[in-house]
């Protein structure tokens, strides 16, 4: 078979904290990503420029000394480590992403701008083309009327004719308000860097809390889309351990319990093989069409609002 040219070259992976965030399963796929990798920050936006403090506030924290600062948010790229800089150690003891493309892989990360988008997207596209950037994945996470005892849905969308064509992807027909996601991905593509959305849909009823089988659910679908390896550490456990969690709140609240179980119902008869395109309509119909856009998938980051 011939290759995926899109796991052969430099790919950016893209997700910003904030309305493209739900449950923080695109920030913690990518944070995830920044612990497994050897890079080194390549570009920082100016927060003064794109970031209102006062709806992204900076946080005080403390050293191990005692000594407190103040931690701004931001927006950084990161690239792969120069091989010619100094020297990687590597025990062998600590975890790393495996696979050819390995080490062709850059991640941007931060606070979703709260102003100048448009600025923003040319300063961002400007240095994914000086870094000879190929390829662009954004991830994102959206509220919908999902069961959370069943697989996180994880889709992926592209208005490139050719990574549809390689990832057997849809164009998204989403229509509405967008974030920043759905803005740098547009301007990607009139850049002439070809991308790709993935979303995982998150319960829209713990939207209070992060979702770590979200997050699981993103690395599995980038590992595959890249051909590579990503360990996953605590993830797993975290993951199972949201879902107890939540099955132990449902036990104790009978209204909730029969909620998530006409989620379930629905989710199962969409996936039965028997299942006809009527009996699909008419088990979502309740949960899907309930106006509010949480259910409506997006293009290169065009989603619903998250609460």
């Amino acid at each position: 078979m011939p290759q995926n040219p899109y796991q052969h070259g430099r790919t950016l992976i893209v997700a910003f904290e904030g309305w493209n965030d739900a449950g923080d399963a695109a920030s913690g796929a990518v944070r995830r990503l920044r612990e497994l990798l050897d890079l080194d920050v390549i570009h920082e936006a100016d927060p003064e420029v794109y970031i209102d403090y006062q709806f992204s506030r900076p946080v005080v924290s403390s050293d191990d000394d005692g000594t407190r600062r103040i931690i701004w948010p931001g927006i950084t790229m990161f690239g792969p480590i120069d091989p010619l800089a100094l020297p990687i150690v590597d025990d062998g003891a600590t975890p790393r992403v495996l696979g050819e493309n390995a080490d062709n892989l850059y991640l941007l990360l931060g606070t979703e701008p709260s102003r100048s988008w448009k600025t923003f997207a040319a300063e961002i596209v400007e240095t994914a083309l000086a870094h000879d950037i190929e390829f662009v994945i954004l991830l994102g996470a959206l509220l919908a009327d999902v069961p959370h005892s069943r697989p996180i849905s994880v889709f992926g969308t592209s208005a490139s004719r050719e990574v549809r064509r390689a990832f057997g992807v849809e164009r998204s027909t989403y229509e509405g308000p967008t974030g920043i996601v759905g803005v740098l991905g547009e301007a990607l593509e009139r850049a002439g860097v070809p991308t790709m959305s993935v979303w995982a849909s998150v319960p829209h009823y713990v939207h209070n809390a992060p979702s770590p089988k979200a997050t699981l659910a993103l690395i599995d679908r980038l590992e595959e889309v890249l051909d590579v390896v990503i360990p996953r550490g605590e993830l797993t456990d975290e993951a199972a351990a949201w879902e107890s969690g939540i099955d132990a709140l449902a036990d104790d609240d009978d209204e909730m319990a029969g909620y998530i179980q006409g989620l379930e119902q629905a989710r199962d008869a969409v996936e039965s093989p028997e299942a006809s395109g009527e009996a699909i309509a008419q088990e979502f119909e309740r949960y899907l069409r309930r106006g509010d856009g949480r259910g409506e998938p997006g293009v290169a980051g065009e989603e619903p609002r998250k609460p």
